[in-house]
């Protein structure tokens, strides 16, 4: 992990996807913890993510308030931080994602886990390091079941060819 935080501190992408987000936590390059889905079930299904942001290398392909449907397949996706941690997510824009209908509605309803504050991705200070609960590579092509997942891949690499 000390490669990965120097190469972060860097200005280099770090994308955390699934247990890559609760790495990414677990290391302190973000906030946060990931713990078990409020339904203590596992959890594998298409849902709705609401793109907050899209002023991050791996959202400048979207839209704000854009929903992409992604797939999720986890047991312990339920992000939670402290309220002061919250508080600054939200004044920096740091909330990527989102659960949300497909409306971009934000319920209960749409949360899979019981997610603070309906969190499905989150990025660091520098906007480099994206975690993020659902899995964008496994929505990336038409024979997977659709290509929304693409959306952040493209993201990205239109941002490393701009570098």
């Amino acid at each position: 992990m000390e490669s990965v935080r120097k190469f972060a501190e860097g200005g280099g992408l770090v994308l955390g996807i699934c247990n890559g987000f609760q790495i990414l936590c677990e290391s302190g390059l973000l906030p946060g913890a990931l713990l078990r889905n409020a339904s203590l079930k596992y959890i594998c299904k298409q849902v709705g993510i609401r793109v907050e942001s899209a002023d991050t290398p791996f959202t400048n392909s979207c839209r704000a308030g854009e929903v992409l449907t992604i797939p999720i397949g986890h047991m312990e996706g339920n992000y939670f931080c402290d309220n002061s941690t919250l508080q600054e997510l939200q004044r920096d824009h740091r909330i990527v994602f989102r659960y949300a209908s497909s409306q971009g509605e934000i319920t209960a309803g749409a949360n899979p886990n019981g997610s603070l504050d309906n969190i499905a991705g989150i990025c660091s200070p520098g906007r480099n390091v994206l975690g993020m609960m659902p899995h964008p590579e496994r929505a990336s092509e038409p024979e997977l079941g659709g290509e929304d997942g693409l959306k952040i891949f493209a993201s990205l690499v239109g941002a490393m060819a701009s570098r």
